[in-house]
């Protein structure tokens, strides 16, 4: 009896064992997982921990050379450089600020017209990028007569923030610079051009049901679908990881990190509901964003809509590769919004 209790103890003992090495395990890989996910989601959306990592330098140079390198982008995106250069030395222009609901400070460079004019122009940058990159755009604005502001979203170039917002955080950013605006001129028309994250942004603006009118129209510049399936893809592409199940758990540290949700983060679910006219804008060799979001993001949207696939442009491109086809199509199609929507303002 003795002996056959003395076999049943050791028996339990060692499912006890078998259980804590099991338990420790386990507690140990999910530590690992989420360690893991913690350090992708810092590694994707933090400019400043991107900038320690030995993959940032990587895949920065993966990405420029998967850019198109042909003489006419770059001559011509010289010639840009140097024309915006010039225009800068006399532009008149100020440094202002906002505040973000959830306490940032947002840095913008406003540019004045020389014309009498309610046109407004605000041009928003894409991911880890900044202002100063987007002067080209605000130069023509400015030729075209408008008043232009130029931010640097959150997380980026001298505004604050602890993630980038892929649009979403930067959609809500971004109604404090229609605000500012707008309490400068009632009858201002505007007009939000984006490229990259920053048209995803100008897409996900007009997907909001309490837009002011005054937003005339938006120019979308290669824009994505939506964050989810972009982080999907570039952890893939950059770090070669399955997108499940780390895309779902990033999602979750995310919410509790940067308190937003990248299945929030939709430019395709807002331009179902937008009734904004929207110019869509592409490069058909754009290996960073695929042309098709483009396609869908055209499809689905239910606002008026045109659809420009500039051919032999890579991503952000597209001004360069033709930069007459490309400013005439949106100069084209402004003029034929904006007539109509000062006059609603007016009204």
């Amino acid at each position: 009896m003795i002996l056959r209790d003395k076999k049943m103890i050791k028996k339990t003992t060692k499912k006890r064992k078998k259980l804590i090495i099991f338990c420790s395990a386990a507690i140990i890989v999910t530590v690992l997982y989420f360690t893991l996910v913690n350090v992708l989601v810092s590694a994707t959306l933090v400019p400043s921990f991107m900038e320690k990592l030995e993959a940032f330098e990587r895949i920065t140079v993966e990405s420029y050379a998967a850019q198109v390198q042909t003489s006419d982008i770059k001559g011509n995106r010289s010639a840009s450089l140097n024309e915006t250069q010039e225009w800068l030395e006399h532009a008149k222009r100020q440094k202002i600020s906002a505040q973000t609901d959830d306490g940032y400070t947002l840095i913008a460079n406003e540019f004045f017209s020389d014309d009498d004019s309610h046109k407004w122009a605000l041009v928003l940058h894409g991911y880890t990028g900044w202002k100063e990159e987007m002067y080209p755009f605000a130069y023509w604005y400015h030729e075209e007569g408008y008043h232009v502001l130029v931010p640097d979203l959150r997380c980026q170039g001298e505004s604050e923030g602890d993630f980038i917002g892929m649009g979403w955080t930067d959609h809500f950013d971004c109604m404090k610079w229609i605000s500012y605006i707008l309490s400068k001129d009632p009858d201002a028309v505007i007009v939000i051009h984006g490229q990259s994250m920053g048209a995803a942004t100008a897409l996900m603006i007009t997907g909001e049901e309490t837009i002011p009118d005054n937003i005339a129209a938006v120019v979308s510049d290669c824009a994505y679908t939506d964050a989810y399936s972009m982080f999907g893809e570039k952890i893939g592409e950059w770090f070669h990881l399955p997108a499940f199940p780390l895309v779902d758990t990033a999602c979750l540290v995310l919410r509790l990190r940067g308190g937003y949700n990248l299945k929030d983060a939709s430019a395709v679910n807002a331009v179902k509901n937008s009734h904004t006219p929207t110019l869509f804008i592409h490069g058909d060799e754009d290996a960073m964003i695929s042309v098709d979001m483009t396609k869908q993001l055209y499809q689905e949207a239910c606002c008026p809509k045109e659809l420009l696939i500039v051919e032999g442009a890579g991503h952000a491109q597209a001004q360069d590769k033709d930069p007459d086809t490309y400013y005439g199509a949106i100069r084209t199609f402004l003029n034929g919004v904006m007539g109509e929507q000062s006059k609603n303002c007016r009204e």
